[in-house]
């Protein structure tokens, strides 16, 4: 009996591992991406988080006009409380992966012709 209690103690001290990732992609690759504020990288990217809940997301790559939104990391069932105490218990490594994606949208192109002539005139002036 004695050995029992001794082998359920050690297992339920093992315990096991809860792995939390945001995986981020974008069209085109190559974006960098902050997650409340903090830069974690460029697309495609994938970092570990800590909580679950509304994260405010940049992306941004020169040329394209910049994202930025508010997603969400919804919380799986083996992490809701008290499945949560059962699941870290158990010996078993437990992955959970979100995934963003983002296409970006080009910068709109300024047509020449108007730009020129406002520099034409311009210069105009300041020859005068």
């Amino acid at each position: 009996m004695k050995r029992v209690l001794v082998l359920v103690l050690a297992a339920v001290g093992v315990g096991g591992c809860m792995e939390r990732r945001i995986h981020v992609t974008s069209q085109p690759p190559g974006a960098t991406v902050w997650l409340n504020d903090v830069e974690v990288g460029r697309t495609p990217l994938t970092t570990g988080f800590r909580y679950y809940g509304t994260y405010d997301v940049r992306v941004r790559k020169d040329g394209y006009e910049p994202v930025w939104t508010g997603k969400t990391a919804w919380t799986p069932l083996w992490e809701v409380p008290p499945v949560d105490l059962v699941a870290t218990a158990l010996p078993l490594r437990i992955q959970n992966q979100v995934d963003w994606h983002f296409d970006l949208v080009p910068t709109p192109v300024e047509e020449a012709g108007p730009l020129l002539e406002r520099g034409r005139e311009m210069k105009a002036r300041v020859d005068r």
